[in-house]
């Protein structure tokens, strides 16, 4: 399992204030500081509303490849941000993400062929709506795995995520647990015949209710998906007590993959 950082988002007031004034300075120490504390990954977001957002994600781009030789995951659902992102990348980075939205279908899909990037699946529909059983979900990664391999993206290239639900959802619990099954069908081979690169979110859980929920539900699904065969683990890289349960996970952890 590997982690990725989602700390540099235009949600953090440090990020965003840095955004306003294109300050590299706080978004730098942030990327040293997640990539010291382990993260292989660094997702960079710059938000979703500004107009502005094409030049900040390529800011973005600039500023923490100077500092750290962790993979870049460019996320956006805008696929001009993700365009510009990519014009500056010095390697490779991985696109976040793709959805059976049709206008993502036509627009994220050949950045991914270009530039043959990894490429995020959001197991979403067309109305960017994620189901919330196993089935519906196996349904959709295997319609957006037929969209990416037809449009010229390599098998190993793509990477599903389930899409973790806020614990504020009623249904919160079945879908966790749904989500989880569908990682462990997809890493396991049982849906492909060969295993799948798996990846979710933990910071949604808690996702505007950091106060009504215990961060412990975050290192109980950590351990969870570790044990379904989950490949990458997006989350606060900042948070000790993540952090501990990550190292604990990956020490116990035998994997025949990096």
């Amino acid at each position: 399992m590997l982690l990725a950082a989602d700390n540099i988002h235009a949600m953090n007031a440090v990020v965003s204030d840095a955004l306003r004034e294109l300050d590299p300075r706080p978004i730098q120490e942030l990327a040293r500081a997640c990539e010291s504390n382990g993260a292989q990954f660094i997702d960079l977001n710059p938000g979703y509303l500004s107009k502005r957002n094409e030049d900040r994600m390529a800011f973005l781009v600039e500023t923490v490849q100077e500092v750290t030789t962790a993979r870049l995951i460019l996320d956006s659902p805008n696929p001009r941000v993700l365009a510009r992102g990519l014009a500056v990348c010095k390697e490779t980075p991985v696109l976040n993400a793709l959805s059976l939205e049709p206008h993502k279908l036509e627009e994220i899909l050949p950045l991914a062929v270009d530039c043959q990037t990894q490429l995020v699946l959001l197991l979403m529909d067309e109305r960017s709506f994620t189901p919330p059983s196993t089935e519906e979900k196996i349904a959709i990664a295997a319609e957006l795995r037929e969209h990416a391999l037809g449009a010229g993206v390599k098998g190993e290239n793509l990477i599903f995520d389930p899409v973790l639900p806020n614990l504020s959802w009623d249904d919160a619990h079945f879908r966790v647990s749904e989500g989880l099954k569908a990682v462990r069908l997809l890493a396991s081979g049982a849906i492909f015949q060969e295993p799948a690169s798996t990846m979710v979110g933990l910071s949604n859980l808690r996702s505007g209710q950091i106060a009504r929920y215990p961060a412990r539900f975050e290192e109980t699904c950590l351990a969870l998906f570790a044990g379904a065969g989950l490949k990458i683990v997006l989350a606060n890289a900042l948070r000790p007590e993540l952090r501990a349960a990550f190292e604990s996970i990956t020490q116990m952890t035998v994997s025949d993959v990096d």
